[in-house]
């Protein structure tokens, strides 16, 4: 297999593990905050990661310069996009939320072309617009399309989550390349850790935070690895094959809340949704075929 076609299997696991890691996100910010939820979240992929890149930190940290900016940025825009998205998934409905999201692939490729020169063929942006378009059906949870969509609780928070994490995503993408999957990951999560740690203290909440993690520990745990396998998947996806690829095939994670929603909650699909959702199977099955030869 080539390195492009292991990329696609890595943005496929991406896709996997954010479709389970972003329902359990709802579930904990409703139940213990933004600011609790993003603090274990990197707190646990900052433990984890550090016995494996702590030589390859200490390299970038002593020469800041080999493309500290890029690590830097991401840092910066991941943690400003995570707190608008947890806030937008505290006040919104996920089935609202999530069509709204399909927006940072075309911002993710954007950067890609512009920042970095990187091309797709003619078929490849095509069929990402064509998912892009299937994933918005498949999400978007209501009999027809009606100007209080916009109004929704959440929605506008959802559109500026999707700009800045757009950003993010070409950004992590970028620093994995200057760096390596594991490092990147390390250095956001130390950073937003670090945020974090200060914002629950300067709020007097550190004995609220240590209880809620003890009495919450069964869904903060496989919320918090379902989230690191996703962004270790991504990081590494991105350096193996083009990033406006890879981050189309990642978001289709929404693909998988609807059909854990059909066969967990019982609930049932729209015309379009059944539409979108055939559809964005086949757009992405069709991409990785052609991205991975």
């Amino acid at each position: 297999m080539t390195s492009v076609g292991i990329g696609i299997l890595l943005s496929i696991v991406a896709m996997l593990s954010w479709g389970f890691g972003d329902f359990l996100i709802q579930k904990n910010t409703r139940k213990i905050g933004n600011w609790e939820t993003l603090f274990f979240i990197t707190f646990f992929g900052a433990v984890v990661l550090l016995p494996f890149c702590f030589r390859e930190v200490i390299a970038v940290l002593s020469d800041l310069g080999n493309g500290g900016m890029t690590l830097l940025i991401a840092c910066v825009t991941l943690f400003i996009a995570a707190i608008v998205d947890f806030e937008a998934l505290r006040q919104g409905k996920l089935a609202v939320i999530e069509p709204v999201w399909s927006f940072e692939i075309p911002v993710t490729s954007a950067l890609a072309f512009f920042i970095l020169g990187e091309k797709v063929t003619v078929l490849e942006l095509i069929l990402v617009a064509l998912l892009v378009v299937f994933l918005i059906l498949v999400s978007f949870n209501q009999n027809r399309f009606s100007k209080k969509f916009l109004l929704e609780k959440g929605v506008v928070l959802a559109f500026v989550g999707a700009l800045f994490m757009g950003s993010a995503n070409f950004f992590v993408g970028w620093g994995a390349r200057l760096t390596d999957p594991v490092t990147i990951n390390f250095i956001v999560d130390a950073f937003l850790m670090l945020i974090c740690l200060a914002v629950l203290l300067f709020r007097g909440n550190y004995k609220k935070t240590v209880s809620d993690m003890k009495n919450n520990l069964g869904t903060l745990l496989p919320m918090s690895i379902a989230d690191k396998v996703a962004w270790l998947a991504f990081a590494g996806a991105m350096v193996l094959a083009p990033i406006a690829i890879s981050t189309a095939l990642s978001q289709s994670y929404i693909i998988i809340a609807v059909i854990l929603g059909m066969t967990i909650n019982k609930e049932k699909l729209y015309r379009h949704q059944w539409l979108g959702m055939f559809g964005a199977i086949a757009t992405a099955i069709a991409l990785a075929l052609i991205t991975s030869h």
